[in-house]
């Protein structure tokens, strides 16, 4: 099959829905697709639409991890799987804001901007931390600061004793697997 652009519209485990613009109005395209990932395992329907140049594949979500490391060999790397639902919503999002940005010169501007934000953070902090996790910080920071001004008990205060409570019983529990059957002092 010669390399084209696949544009992934929607997933969800066990369905994926692909655009592939160079098959629409061209039944013969689209019947070679359907033929080449008819083949992958796992696949358990492949349909097609000439009118919109679309392919919906259908997999057994029980063989989710080696069908999707098959589709990405059958696609050239254009397909990337997502590791878990974060990921799966991150890759959603992206794909949208990807979307707007070939309409829209400010989304474009806008898109570039983070990208290059969430970039930066990942190569000052070594890849551990990115752009999601700076927000989702930062919401929780916000949340704790707001909520805690406002309530009668502190929220780091609640937190703080609630963390303390199950690190005081995880230690008594490992204390108490760690004492021999039979043991006195």
């Amino acid at each position: 099959m010669t390399k084209m652009k696949l544009q992934i519209a929607h997933q969800v485990p066990g369905r994926i829905r692909m655009k592939v613009p160079s098959a629409k109005e061209n039944p013969e395209l689209l019947e070679q697709i359907k033929q080449t990932f008819s083949v992958i395992p796992g696949i358990e329907n492949v349909i097609v639409n000439p009118t919109t140049g679309s392919v919906v594949l259908h997999y057994d979500t029980d063989r989710h991890d080696e069908f999707h490391g098959r589709l990405e060999h059958h696609t050239g790397g254009h397909y990337k799987p997502p590791t878990n639902e974060i990921d799966a919503l991150a890759n959603k999002i992206e794909q949208e804001a990807e979307y707007l940005a070939e309409h829209s010169h400010t989304a474009k501007v806008i898109v570039d901007f983070f990208r290059d934000f969430d970039q930066g953070i990942k190569i000052a902090s070594g890849n551990v931390i990115d752009l999601k996790i700076v927000l989702a910080a930062g919401i929780a920071g916000f949340t704790v600061f707001e909520v805690g001004a406002t309530a009668a008990t502190p929220v780091w205060v609640t937190l703080a004793v609630f963390a303390l409570n199950h690190m005081i019983q995880a230690n008594m529990a490992t204390a108490d697997q760690a004492e021999p059957a039979g043991a006195t002092a």
